[in-house]
C-alpha cells in the first residue's frame, strides 16, 4: 500500500496560476456570506431538519415530533435556517409550515450527501 503524500515540496510560485486566481476570487463580502451558509449548516440538528424538509412541508409540531425535540428548540433552529434564507415559512391559519427555501438548498444538500456517501465507500487516501 502507497504512503499518501500531502504538501508540496517545491519552493516555485506559479505566477501565472496565482494571477489566474487572483483576478478571479471572490469579493470578501461574499466569501464571507458564503461561510456563514456552512456555518448555519454546521448544527446536526439543523441538517435533520433539512433532511426532512426535503422529504415534506412540515410545521414546527411535525419536526418537534420528528426530533424529539421541544417547540421552542425547534423554532430556535428554523429562525437561524430562515434568517440564512435556507428555508421559508407558509401561514395556514393558525398554523405555520416550513420547506426549503429553493432548489438550490436541496441541490446543496444532495450533493454533500453524495460526497460523504461516495467518501465512505472509498478505502486508501
Amino acid at each position: 500500500m502507497g504512503k499518501c503524500q500531502q504538501g508540496c515540496d517545491c519552493n516555485i510560485i506559479h505566477g501565472g496560476n496565482v494571477e489566474k486566481c487572483k483576478v478571479s476570487m471572490l469579493e470578501e463580502d461574499i466569501l464571507l456570506s458564503m461561510a456563514d451558509f456552512y456555518k448555519a449548516l454546521s448544527d446536526s440538528t439543523r441538517i435533520k431538519i433539512i433532511n426532512a424538509l426535503a422529504i415534506s412541508e412540515l410545521c414546527v409540531c411535525d419536526i418537534s415530533s420528528l426530533l424529539n425535540m421541544t417547540k421552542s428548540a425547534v423554532s430556535h433552529q428554523l429562525a437561524n435556517l430562515k434568517e440564512m434564507n435556507l428555508i421559508k415559512a407558509r401561514k395556514a391559519g393558525k398554523e405555520v409550515w416550513y420547506s426549503l427555501a429553493d432548489e438550490h438548498v436541496l441541490e446543496m444538500f444532495e450533493i454533500c450527501k453524495a460526497h460523504i456517501l461516495e467518501a465512505g465507500n472509498e478505502k486508501g487516501c
